[in-house]
């Protein structure tokens, strides 16, 4: 969604910088791109009520005192004579149709709706679709215009009772398929494919001076998944898809006559309103110990009370009543996240949080026990993307996939740590050893909990392990003597069906886990004060330089020597150092020992001269203990 920074602006108090702005939209949860003054929001799935500017300003009433347009029609409308039927109320609970005509088309628009369009660099259609298009834009709530002259006063919303051509306002012909909620003319026709896109036989041009100005709520699961299915995408599936606030109709119904007023001469106004059950008033009980306990804070009940009402939460005795736009509150915690975005989430203090494997059901233990199996033997746990852009034979399909491209639900685990070992390898990890515990999903809509292990390459660093490649009878021993009830399938992975050009072997194995998997296998229990303090270090994005050096020691003794003298070398540029060889010639009294360096910077790719000299500086310390040399150094 795009809204131009002067349209905020201007309804806040006080004016804020650009800037400063988008600091508030991101601690609100608002991601956005900036170009040319115009936002460019990405709202999420849930946050329906914050397509519109309206809607962005109710959110900085956090911070700032912002003004909502509250000029519109206040005088009394007669009722209309539309003869509307309505068979689908469960869909379709609240409707209004205003029915506008005006005397004469406007030549130019007034200057508030005219920086819409000149501001967000919209081309205009005709008049009433541009207002529509406009209210729109202000409120969050669609309507549809239909020619009065066209429309003959009769209408019906009803679900499809056969397969039925429908031609577009956009001058495509879609089919549409029995049971989708549409409109209906007098002669059974369909003149709306309902929430997502007028017909061309009722369609608005520039001609037009009686509208019948349909503004209704919409259930979005009717809506859901019809513009992809259609190839039809519109502003107003969008929103209906995420949810419109059903009470909003008669301000907007009344705001759109305001709008109208201000740029022609309206002739006559009627009004149709039809509902059939009154919204439900979400109510959440206040618990502010709860609410400290989910964020970690220690917030008094007069601030928590401070930023609920500001967000337009009403506070009754010993609840919460929740506004109507607010569709995604329903519990204790949600109002907890409310307020963690009124404070911003950097301002709230970590906390060390408490470790007890004991806790939760026998299922989530059992995983437990098989995750540290798999990490005690150098396996690195992963957590994949369960969407997929490909669909496979039992396929789930996503009605409203947050990605376009990845609308389908992944059948195995296989799939993604293939990715995840080839990610690795391409960045130098030449040994990879993964693990997934994750659902995957199987029409008709069942799942499976599965672990998907896959490795390739050396079975560890150590110099004991750094030459025996990993293969299917070192995965067996892994779990050799752990599952009681279960084993896993192995596979060997061709490396030319995925590309690599890698030569070691790649092995696959999975297992589904359901009630009755049970592993014999003993983790130690450990609580937050034994294993100290958690600190993330992230990952570098420049390439890694591994150096081999072979030493050979002729006094066993200095041995233990050259060890201490390699471990405590510390340079900001080395990530790790082992030994992977070792060998001990007993006929020459010889040790030889064989050193790995890996070096990386977090700053910049380092240099092979770089490299050299730290290199240089290890040998020469290690030449300076008796008894130590470099074969094939001079």
């Amino acid at each position: 969604m795009k809204v131009h920074f002067k349209h905020l602006k201007d309804k806040i108090n006080p004016q804020p910088l650009i800037a400063e702005l988008s600091e508030r939209f991101f601690q609100l949860g608002h991601e956005h791109e900036i170009c040319d003054d115009i936002f460019d929001f990405e709202i999420t799935p849930n946050r329906g009520d914050c397509l519109s500017l309206n809607g962005l300003l109710r959110e900085l009433k956090l911070f700032y005192d912002t003004e909502i347009d509250n000029d519109f029609y206040k005088e009394g409308i007669k009722q209309s004579e539309i003869a509307f039927i309505n068979n689908a109320k469960n869909d379709c609970n609240s409707i209004s149709f205003l029915k506008i005509e005006i005397e004469n088309i406007p030549s130019n628009y007034d200057q508030e709706l005219d920086k819409y369009f000149t501001d967000l660099d919209i081309k205009k259609n005709n008049f009433f679709t541009d207002i529509s298009n406009y209210i729109s834009y202000e409120t969050g709530q669609p309507t549809h215009c239909y020619d009065s002259s066209k429309l003959k006063n009769n209408l019906a919303l009803d679900y499809l009772s056969k397969d039925s051509k429908f031609e577009t306002l956009l001058g495509k012909t879609i089919d549409l398929k029995k049971g989708d909620l549409v409109f209906l003319n007098q002669n059974n026709e369909v003149i709306n494919l309902a929430g997502i896109v007028g017909g061309d036989s009722t369609a608005c041009s520039n001609n037009t001076k009686s509208v019948v100005v349909e503004c209704a709520y919409f259930n979005p699961e009717a809506i859901i998944g019809k513009s992809v299915n259609y190839d039809v995408k519109s502003d107003a599936s969008h929103k209906f898809e995420r949810n419109t606030d059903p009470s909003c109709h008669e301000y907007v119904l009344r705001r759109f006559i305001k709008v109208v007023q201000q740029n022609a001469n309206i002739k006559n106004i009627e009004l149709l309103s039809e509902t059939h059950s009154i919204s439900h008033i979400n109510k959440v009980v206040y618990d502010l110990d709860k609410i400290n306990q989910v964020l970690g804070t220690q917030i008094d009940e007069k601030s928590s009370l401070f930023f609920l009402e500001k967000l337009g939460f009403l506070i009754r005795d010993d609840f919460i009543e929740v506004p109507s736009h607010r569709h995604d509150i329903d519990s204790i915690n949600d109002i907890a996240e409310e307020i963690a975005r009124a404070i911003g989430y950097d301002n709230i203090k970590s906390k060390k949080f408490s470790i007890n494997f004991n806790k939760g059901s026998r299922d989530s233990l059992e995983e437990n026990k098989l995750k540290s199996l798999l990490i005690e033997n150098g396996f690195s746990e992963v957590i994949n993307n369960p969407f997929e852009s490909e669909a496979k034979e039992n396929s789930i399909v996503v009605d409203n996939p947050l990605d376009s491209n990845r609308q389908f639900l992944r059948t195995n685990l296989k799939g993604s740590l293939i990715k995840n070992l080839l990610y690795n390898e391409r960045r130098q990890q030449d040994s990879v050893k993964l693990f997934e515990i994750s659902d995957i999903y199987l029409k008709p809509e069942s799942n499976k909990r599965i672990l998907g292990v896959i490795a390739s390459g050396r079975i560890d660093k150590n110099y004991l392990d750094f030459s025996k490649k990993i293969d299917k009878k070192y995965l067996e021993s892994v779990f050799k003597g752990h599952l009681i009830n279960k084993e896993l399938q192995y596979y060997e992975i061709s490396r030319q069906a995925i590309n690599s050009k890698l030569k070691n072997k790649i092995i696959y194995a999975e297992m589904e886990i359901d009630a009755s998997f049970e592993l014999d296998y003993q983790f130690s229990q450990k609580n937050n004060s034994d294993m100290g303090d958690f600190k993330y270090i992230p990952i570098s994005e420049y390439p890694c330089s591994t150096r081999d050096i072979s030493f050979s020691i002729k006094d066993f003794s200095k041995y233990k020597l050259l060890e201490e003298v390699m471990n405590s070398f510390k340079h900001r540029l080395i990530k790790e150092s082992f030994i992977f060889d070792y060998f001990n010639n007993e006929n020459k009294n010889e040790i030889k020992v064989g050193y790995r360096f890996v070096f990386q910077s977090k700053d910049k790719t380092i240099t092979d001269a770089e490299v050299n000299k730290i290199m240089d500086d290890l040998i020469s310390m290690a030449l300076d203990i008796d008894s130590v040399s470099v074969p094939g150094l001079a």
